[in-house]
């Protein structure tokens, strides 16, 4: 898949999302179909069972730690065939720092490729009321 369709994923959004899951209390396999990354924010990592594209070297150390394991989708495959028990998630695509840039035309509140933020750029008609861009 192209770097777009897989978005990482957090260990601490995954432990926020696994809470509002009633499955993953039962022990459900949290599935993520990009990298797993780790979050030194996170003081304390719950125990957890992941299937993911990629993990971080730090993220898998921590979820090993705290008891949990790391999956590869192989690995899951066959674990669980059909597909039950799991809980898939990705993360968000929008994130991307180039989806700042999208959205046609001035005054789209989208980030402009500028060099600088100075007088001589991106500055002219389209940008000040007081250039008379008439469209």
């Amino acid at each position: 898949m192209s770097k777009v369709n897989k978005p990482p994923l957090s260990i601490s959004k995954l432990a926020y999302l696994s809470k509002n899951y009633p499955q993953a209390k039962q022990g459900a396999t949290i599935v993520n179909v990009g990298p797993v990354t780790d979050d030194n924010r996170m003081l304390e990592v719950p125990k957890l069972s992941i299937a993911a594209l990629r993990f971080t070297n730090t993220a898998r150390a921590r979820i090993e730690a705290a008891g949990g394991e790391c999956l590869t989708l192989d690995q899951l495959a066959l674990r669980a065939p059909t597909g039950s028990n799991v809980i898939l998630l990705r993360g968000k695509k929008t994130a991307r720092e180039a989806n700042r840039h999208f959205g046609f035309g001035p005054h789209k509140h989208k980030k402009p490729y500028t060099i600088s933020k100075g007088r001589k750029f991106e500055n002219a008609r389209g940008r000040r009321k007081s250039r008379a861009f008439k469209v």
